[in-house]
């Protein structure tokens, strides 16, 4: 997988169902993108244990995550799609990397102070080591960038001092990585509170979010329950939490300009809105939903697409991992 593109890594966890925030802010660009640069995309299983999981459940998550990133528009054969635990140097770096970061860069993590908060009775070490496996997945690629939302920002900049460490104190290794932090559309939030950023753990609020597997009929209802205001008027004012949201969701199936909206939607209320933003989503998200479809009864083929992405990512984990190991004394 030589080129002379610069390399992007993307990990996306199989749990709760993909929905609309993942797609208009990570996947999508992805998609479009992927002509631009070297592309490793991964489902990082591993990282879904850090919480308690139903290993029944993990395992079907995992194949219907690989099978709508395809249907999403991931091209085999411009991008590597691959299972994060199909690469056992994952893991096996996060080990080096554990052993040379200090305890106080993790405990800065709000990622875990957000999720221990929320989940007190399952705070294990591994929820706590989450960042140095993340740092691992990157680190692995040699990758040049790394799509985040404005949120996940702190994790790479745990991975780029854990490369200019490992760089400066055992020898240069690591390409050390940048953020590619997406604009338009990178931060959707949910339907039943606008100030909250829409979340796959979300899944006992049933109006929050929008799944890509929602039949038209379960888009139309939670749209026309999405919070808005008073005030009666259309426009992009981010204070204006909730009509901002829609707003935002519209323009990026529409890809008219602010100013072009404001001006269709002039004299309209909040009535019109919701039905057009639902008209728009579920036309933009019919077409993954029908490949999906076909794609998760085609079990052989997705196993096959999957196994030479492992292939592909295998050979480059295996030189990272081995040059890493070598320069730190392990035999």
């Amino acid at each position: 997988m030589q080129t002379n593109k610069l390399r992007v890594f993307s990990g996306i966890q199989p749990t709760g169902n993909i929905h609309l925030g993942n797609y208009l802010g990570a996947v999508k660009n992805w998609v479009e993108r992927q002509d631009s640069y070297e592309n490793v995309f991964c489902v990082v299983n591993s990282h879904a244990i850090t919480l308690p999981q139903n290993p029944k459940i993990l395992k079907e998550k995992t194949y219907d995550l690989c099978a709508m990133l395809l249907a999403c528009g991931i091209n085999p054969k411009k991008s590597t799609l691959f299972i994060q635990s199909k690469v056992q140097e994952h893991t096996s770096l996060a080990w080096l990397l554990t052993c040379i970061t200090p305890m106080g860069d993790l405990s800065r993590m709000t990622q875990f102070k957000d999720k221990s908060q929320k989940n007190p009775k399952s705070i294990f070490a591994g929820l706590f080591n989450y960042p140095n496996l993340m740092s691992a997945d990157i680190l692995l690629y040699k990758s040049n960038l790394v799509p985040v939302g404005e949120d996940q920002k702190q994790h790479i900049e745990l991975a780029r001092d854990t490369a200019i460490r490992f760089n400066r104190d055992f020898g240069e290794t690591f390409v050390v990585p940048e953020p590619l932090i997406m604009q338009e559309g990178a931060r959707i939030m949910g339907l039943d509170d606008p100030t909250k950023k829409m979340s796959k753990s979300s899944s006992d609020k049933p109006n929050h979010s929008i799944a890509l597997i929602d039949t038209p009929d379960r888009i139309v209802k939670k749209i026309k329950k999405a919070t808005t205001d008073s005030e009666g008027i259309i426009a992009f004012h981010k204070e204006r939490a909730g009509v901002y949201n829609l707003l935002t969701i519209y323009q990026c199936f529409t890809k008219q300009t602010q100013e072009e909206i404001e001006s269709e939607f002039a004299g309209l209320g909040y009535g019109k809105l919701k039905e057009r933003v639902a008209e728009a989503v579920i036309e933009g998200l019919r077409p993954i939903r029908e490949s999906y479809e076909k794609l998760i009864l085609e079990q052989d083929y997705l196993h096959k697409i999957l196994d030479v992405g492992a292939q592909t990512a295998q050979k480059i984990a295996t030189a990272t991992y081995t040059e890493a190991k070598e320069k730190m004394g392990l035999i």
